[in-house]
């Protein structure tokens, strides 16, 4: 944790970011998840926390901790991120680190009900096309969500790798919208509203919008898009050490918010030429996906760069692809292609590669 991070008042860091180059496996482990709070840590007395179901219901519902949990429980693996990891990077490199390149993500497996399974019998009205998610913490962030994921994989979920959510997470509670921002995955949730439009909360106007350079500002655009990029080697991880001959493992991290990791491709020269490698361990939607190659060393400056295809047929961009569509003064859904420029001594430097 970065003492330059910490919130005044509290203890805990306002940002943090993951050492995803550490990671082993798809599951980060709770003390390394990444953390973004917009208004401080709220401090929840579960003996008097509730949660309120309201608006467009025939039949409104407040609940107790214990009362939600007594509904039937899921429990599914997936990741967490930032909408503006990577923000900083639109213009050029920023910093040579993947954690705080890239360090604004997690994976986790997350246990809750379905909304969908909650509010199953309160008599949804056929009008209501939103969902407002607020959080109790200083600045009562709220997020409205479309009715249609809310119906589809929506959570509240209540426990992070088996144990309760920590405090930082959310405790007792939080939203889990599968594949979404994670400015969208509402922490410390206090109520739920439904209505027929969008609530245009503070942290749906003036954040978490792009303006494009055609003038015109995108808005409610929700899901992650297919990224990669490769973990090791990285700066925090160079090749300094190999010998010429020396096989090495080149591994790293793909994801989509749109669906389950199809192939991932690697170059060793900026692009020129791909090709396919291996995918490692689990595969599923909406959560990490590992992949590796077997390199021989040759001591040779190399280009390294991974692009992840998912199965709704989303291809990771390049640079000039991604700042075609949304200019260079955008913050949010950075997914192009990240490039390592490995020297012939094997330090590993942030670049950037213009198609």
């Amino acid at each position: 944790r970065t003492t330059a991070l910490l919130a005044s008042g509290d203890n805990y860091a306002s940002i943090s970011m993951c050492p995803i180059h550490e990671q082993e496996g798809i599951i980060t482990p709770n003390g390394l998840f990444f953390n973004r709070s917009h208004g401080g840590v709220a401090h929840v007395d579960p003996k008097d926390y509730r949660l309120m179901i309201h608006g467009l219901l025939e039949k409104p519902l407040l609940l107790t901790l214990d009362e939600l949990k007594r509904y039937p429980s899921v429990t599914r693996i997936h990741f967490i991120e930032c909408p503006a990891n990577g923000g900083p990077e639109w213009r050029g490199p920023q910093f040579n680190s993947i954690q705080f390149a890239k360090g604004m993500m997690s994976s986790a497996e997350w246990t809750g009900v379905l909304i969908k399974d909650l509010i199953a019998d309160l008599g949804l009205k056929k009008e209501a096309l939103w969902m407002l998610a607020e959080g109790c913490d200083n600045s009562e962030m709220g997020r409205t969500v479309p009715v249609e994921k809310v119906l589809d994989d929506a959570m509240i979920v209540w426990a992070q790798n088996g144990e309760a959510l920590r405090p930082e997470q959310g405790y007792p509670v939080r939203l889990m919208l599968p594949g979404w921002e994670g400015n969208l995955q509402v922490k410390w949730l206090k109520r739920l509203e439904f209505s027929k439009e969008p609530f245009y909360a503070k942290e749906e106007t003036a954040k978490y919008t792009v303006l494009t350079p055609s003038g015109k500002a995108i808005q409610h655009f929700y899901p992650l898009e297919v990224n990669s990029i490769i973990t090791s080697p990285c700066p925090e991880k160079p090749w300094t050490d190999l010998k010429k001959g020396d096989l090495v493992e080149i591994q790293g991290l793909a994801w989509s918010g749109q669906g389950t990791i199809k192939h991932v491709d690697i170059t060793f020269d900026g692009g020129v030429n791909w090709k396919e490698v291996s995918l490692k361990g689990l595969v599923l939607p909406k959560s990490w996906t590992r992949f590796s190659y077997m390199y021989r060393y040759e001591g040779k400056p190399l280009l390294l760069a991974s692009r992840a295809v998912d199965d709704s047929g989303h291809v990771q961009p390049t640079i000039d692809q991604e700042t075609a569509v949304v200019g260079v003064e955008a913050v949010y859904h950075r997914n192009s292609i990240c490039t390592w420029e490995v020297t012939d001594k094997g330090v590993v430097n942030n670049v950037h590669v213009r198609s």
